[in-house]
């Protein structure tokens, strides 16, 4: 039986950028969900599904709902990344909502991604920036974190990618 599998689903590349260093850093194979199928995997002891928090969802996800049955017996872990800075209430929300039924006791880590509305979709961009003209009408001291970084990264391009954020996963991985 082959070591582990990386799948991810990325839609601006900081996903993406995690899944390659994770890769580098633990020799497991590394492919897209779309491109991969449960039968695909089911020859490694480890699997690690990486995601982008999208509207409180986790890309991908649905890859590990659909066949978390036929993967009993697997070490699996869940890596999300999002544009906020950590922050454990809202991580524990993103885990109450993604983490439920068969997914419930599987790890979850967090890794922050990067920023660039010139990169988006113009739907996304144009959410964004219907979120950001709803924040600055709220006093800026009342800003939860994941507002104060909508406020500061609005216009900006941002990368906050960062391998220590690898640091708890690769401790789960052993």
């Amino acid at each position: 039986m082959k070591k582990g599998m990386i799948l991810y689903q990325s839609k601006y590349g900081a996903t993406k950028k995690y899944a390659q260093w994770l890769r580098e850093m633990t020799g497991y194979d590394c492919a897209e969900t779309a491109k991969a199928s449960v039968g695909d995997v089911l020859s490694y002891e480890n699997l690690v599904l990486c995601g982008g928090i999208y509207a409180s969802g986790i890309a991908g996800l649905s890859f590990l709902k659909k066949n978390i049955g036929r993967l009993q017996g697997k070490k699996i872990a869940v890596f999300c990344v999002g544009a906020s800075p950590y922050e454990e209430s809202a991580f524990s929300e993103v885990r109450k909502r993604n983490m439920t039924g068969g997914l419930a006791e599987i790890p979850l880590f967090y890794g922050r991604g990067a920023w660039d509305e010139g990169g988006m979709t113009f739907k996304d961009r144009t959410l964004c920036r219907l979120l950001q003209k709803s924040v600055a009408k709220k006093d800026p001291s009342t800003y939860e974190p994941w507002m104060q970084a909508l406020m500061c990264a609005a216009g900006q391009t941002c990368d906050w990618t960062d391998k220590a954020y690898l640091t708890p996963l690769l401790e789960f991985l052993g």
